[in-house]
């Protein structure tokens, strides 16, 4: 393997993109540190598909950011999957299961599993994920140790050393919108709070502060309450007060 190679596998990055908050503040994260960055998305019967409509804009808008980025930022991968809707009809159907209606069992195994699959062919050695646990989502395919498992069960599958990087692990939406902000300034935010679609009925009739949605299914609550503390803690940074104050 010659340098330059070398060099390209180590620095390049596939981010999973799905055109919500959290997934474009990670790509924004990778192309902020990586040399080549890649996206991939996926189809997979999903009831807020207005994402993957999204995707393609802020894809675009993104670029605009930050300068370097225009650079860095490589093709687009979509991915077509059935099976994960079927799945998720056979757990709404089961009335005993615990966890919340929008999981899908193995959503994200499966995107990381396709995503190191098309990582190996393109010679890019990080995968970049939003998952986190902090807002306590209850989706086990989320946890850090779960993911940790994960990256190692790819490495020895695929005879390859990815790293499985999830910026967002520890943070909540709040911290969320604070790292936007830090890697793009205020025109980042605007375009993830404009651009970008969470909601689970999704729903973009009307435009709320922290962005579209229907605003009271569990993914508008939370980032509607991430979004007024963000807001919080940024009037308390520019009059000088700190959070314990």
């Amino acid at each position: 393997m010659n340098p330059s190679s070398f060099i390209n596998e180590n620095r390049g990055a596939l981010v999973l993109f799905s055109g919500g908050q959290d997934s474009t503040t990670c790509l924004a994260w990778a192309l902020s540190r990586f040399s080549r960055v890649e996206t991939i998305g996926f189809f997979y019967g999903q009831r807020y598909a207005v994402e993957l409509t999204c995707r393609h804009i802020l894809r675009d808008r993104l670029l605009t950011v930050v300068p370097t980025w225009s650079t860095r930022l490589g093709p687009d991968h979509m991915v077509d999957l059935s099976l994960p809707e079927h799945i998720r009809n056979a757990v709404l159907a089961d009335q005993t299961n615990s966890l919340p209606t929008a999981f899908v069992p193995g959503r994200n195994l499966l995107f990381f599993t396709y995503a190191a699959a098309i990582a190996w062919s393109r010679a890019l050695r990080h995968l970049v994920g939003g998952m986190c646990e902090t807002d306590s989502s209850g989706y086990p395919d989320c946890r850090d140790d779960t993911l940790k498992a994960l990256q190692v069960t790819l490495n020895l599958g695929l005879a390859r050393q990815f790293v499985l990087h999830t910026p967002l692990m520890w943070r909540d939406k709040a911290a969320t919108w604070q790292l936007a902000e830090s890697l793009g300034g205020a025109v980042l935010v605007d375009l993830i709070r404009t651009h970008t679609h969470t909601c689970y009925s999704g729903d973009r009739s009307s435009l709320h502060d922290w962005g579209y949605g229907c605003g009271t299914c569990p993914a508008c609550c939370l980032r509607a309450t991430g979004w007024k503390h963000y807001i919080h803690i940024r009037k308390r940074r520019r009059t000088g007060h700190t959070l314990n104050e």
